[in-house]
């Protein structure tokens, strides 16, 4: 029994110790009106059913949308009925509770309940079998069911982000669940890496990678580790974004002069040229129902924000306010753009536009914002900045409140990109 307690503690370590690019997480800031939760101790084999609850807190509390009520000492497993009035004195409106329980040969099964304090009622509840190495999964699935249930809205705490590590001269392009944790190197190169895009099933990342000594782009594979090459044409190949239906990415490519907006096959075949203009045309993102792609143009004069019908055809401009404006990424509904825009004191900051009312929202109050990529529920905006020199990730609430910094140890951070949700 012990010998398989600490195998299952060395297993959720492996993943949850800091290692090189691992990513640890500073939190600021909370949502107006948090909802008061209660987090039980899971009951059963006391080292694993605390690791697992142990995800789950900090799964909710990072959210800035729950206020964790003290849970006491005893632990309370789900088939166990509440004593609702006791919960309602410490404040709670909603209680979890559950177990984890081996199930032999490595395999444990944990099961929760989420109660209603309030009305005295079950909210629901479900059963997981798994192994030691999905302990983490397992409660990030846990979290996704308590926020969806008390907010309406999916969780994306299973989900994943993608980022650049630069540390030594050396460029890892990782991969890690959305707290931080369980990084792994998808590419590890001494040429610069840029650009990271997933793909809509988040099976596959489009990148770009300089190990040619040029520009290349790539759509890599991350279940088997093999990738393809997507554009390698004369000059530059850069910006790859993914259309929605995966079957297409929209791409830079200087083969014809200026830096130019293209569309090529997700296996890198047929390229044709998008738009054409005497300026610098970069940065496409598809508009979530693939109808549209806004990208970065200097046509005008200065960096501006432009749409243009996936097909091609005249391009609008969609940014006036301020001389730069840059990098525009749409929210997962298709109603809000992040973008980042340079104030009048020089400062690069995450900006939010609603797109029917153009009103805009300055999210940060930093200098060297970039590469803004929303969560896919539209919550949440990870982006890259720079503090006492040092490139780190943050992540704001889309409406500002909600900050957390993400931070590797004597290494820059660059490049984040949210992963879709799993299908």
């Amino acid at each position: 029994m012990r010998i398989r307690l600490l195998a299952a503690l060395s297993l959720f370590l492996a993943t949850a110790l800091p290692a090189f690019a691992q990513l640890t997480i500073e939190i600021t800031g909370a949502g107006a009106n948090r909802l008061p939760l209660a987090v039980a101790d899971f009951a059963g084999e006391r080292i694993v059913s605390q690791a697992v609850t142990s995800v789950i807190r900090a799964d909710l509390e990072r959210s800035g949308l729950f206020r964790l009520v003290a849970p006491g000492t005893v632990a309370l497993p789900e088939t166990a009925t509440p004593a609702y009035s006791e919960w309602k004195e410490r404040g709670a409106d909603a209680l979890l509770a559950g177990s984890v329980n081996a199930a032999g040969e490595g395999r444990y099964e944990t099961r929760f309940r989420l109660h209603d304090v309030q009305k005295q009622g079950v909210l629901g509840g479900l059963s997981f079998a798994h192994g030691a190495a999905q302990l983490r999964t397992t409660a990030h699935r846990i979290s996704d069911f308590v926020y969806e249930k008390m907010t309406g809205e999916r969780g994306i705490f299973s989900t994943r982000i993608a980022y650049v590590v630069k540390s030594n001269g050396r460029y890892e392009l990782q991969v890690a669940d959305a707290d931080g944790m369980n990084s792994q190197a998808a590419l590890v190169s001494r040429e610069p890496i840029i650009s990271p895009a997933w793909s809509p099933d988040g099976g596959k990342l489009a990148y770009v990678s300089f190990e040619a000594k040029k520009p290349i782009v790539y759509v890599h594979d991350l279940a088997s580790g093999h990738r393809h090459v997507a554009a390698n044409f004369k000059g530059s190949n850069s910006a790859p974004a993914w259309a929605p239906d995966g079957k297409k990415l929209a791409l830079v490519l200087t083969k014809d002069g200026n830096s130019q907006l293209y569309l090529v096959n997700a296996d890198g075949s047929g390229a044709t040229r998008l738009a054409s203009s005497a300026g610098i045309d970069t940065e496409p993102q598809f508009s979530p129902d693939g109808q549209s792609i806004y990208f970065t143009s200097d046509r005008g004069g200065s960096p501006q924000i432009y749409r243009i019908a996936a097909t091609g055809g005249e391009a609008q401009r969609v940014t006036f306010e301020g001389s730069y404006n840059v990098t525009a990424r749409l929210s997962p509904d298709g109603k809000s753009m992040a973008f980042i825009a340079r104030n009048s004191l020089g400062r690069f900051q995450l900006a939010l536009m609603d797109l029917a009312t153009r009103q805009t929202q300055v999210l940060t109050d930093s200098a060297k914002d970039e590469s803004p990529s929303f969560a896919p529920n539209g919550r949440s905006i990870i982006y890259a900045t720079e503090i006492a020199g040092h490139g780190v990730l943050a992540a704001v609430s889309s409406d500002g409140r909600v900050k957390q910094k993400f931070s590797v140890q004597a290494a820059d951070v660059r490049e984040p990109a949210w992963a879709p949700f799993g299908k």
